[in-house]
Formats: C-alpha cells, sequence, structure tokens
C-alpha cells in the first residue's frame, strides 16, 4: 500500500491541487505528517534518523528550487515499505550540478552543499524534464 501527497501547479502533474509549500520548513511540516501518519496506520517501522534524513532531503530540494528553480511548482510525498519519496518541481530546466567548494582563487563559495547532500541521504534520485517546461526532482530515502 502506498499513500500518496500530492501538490502540483498547473507546471506539474494534473493532479487535485492543494496549496504548494512556501518554505522548506512547510514542506517538513507536510513530510513530517505524511510519514507519521503512514507509519502508524500500516506498522511501518521509521526511526529517527531516517526521519531526519527525509526532513534534510526534503529541506535541501525545497530550497535549491526557490533559490535556483523559480520557485516551487510541484511537491509531492509517497511512502511505502521501502522509503520515503520526497518530489519537487521547479521552473527551471537546468540540472543541478556539484560545484567545487572553492573557486578559481581558492576562496572558500557560499552554498553549493545541498545536492550533494540530497544524492548521498537518498537512495535512488532522479531529475526529469517537464512537458511545460521546468524540471521534477525525485529522491527516495530509505526508511530504516
Amino acid at each position: 500500500m502506498r499513500e500518496t501527497h500530492r501538490t502540483d501547479s498547473p507546471a506539474g502533474l494534473r493532479e487535485p491541487c492543494r496549496s504548494l509549500p512556501g518554505r522548506p520548513a512547510d514542506a517538513r511540516r507536510t513530510v513530517r505528517q505524511v510519514v507519521a501518519e503512514r507509519c502508524r496506520s500500516s506498522a511501518i517501522r521509521c526511526d529517527d534518523d531516517a526521519l531526519d534524513d527525509v526532513l534534510l532531503v526534503t529541506s535541501e530540494l525545497t530550497t535549491n528550487a526557490i533559490l535556483h528553480g523559480g520557485g516551487i511548482t510541484g511537491f509531492a510525498v509517497d511512502v511505502d515499505g521501502g522509503g520515503v519519496s520526497v518530489s519537487v518541481s521547479d521552473r527551471s530546466d537546468e540540472i543541478p550540478v556539484v560545484e567545487a567548494p572553492v573557486d578559481e582563487r581558492s576562496r572558500n563559495r557560499p552554498g553549493g552543499r545541498g545536492w550533494p547532500i540530497v544524492c548521498l541521504l537518498a537512495r535512488d534520485v532522479s531529475v526529469a524534464g517537464l512537458p511545460r517546461g521546468g524540471k521534477r526532482i525525485t529522491a527516495v530515502v530509505p526508511l530504516s
């Protein structure tokens, strides 16, 4: 059994719309609620460290969509026995890349650590272009 919470704008899938998270904190709150409800109703084990990983991935994906992607245009959370899938859509067609932590003058760059964190914590990460432009990034984080 799979439980899904999805919010998409017209740039995303044609699903019933709910309000999109405006901030990473809103997205984390939704993920925490969906995971808690699903784990409780289906007796799926979810340890605190796994939940922390899912919340960090959620923060990074939503922050990147806001800072680099022109805003969040879709958001979905799917929970099953194997993990939590978090999908965030934005307006940009640009694929995330890992930036060197220092520039050509060996000065530290601000930011640039979110995408590597997502790739490290998720067991599967995919980036898909959307029909009307933009992209959807989906990361699956194990529950245990």
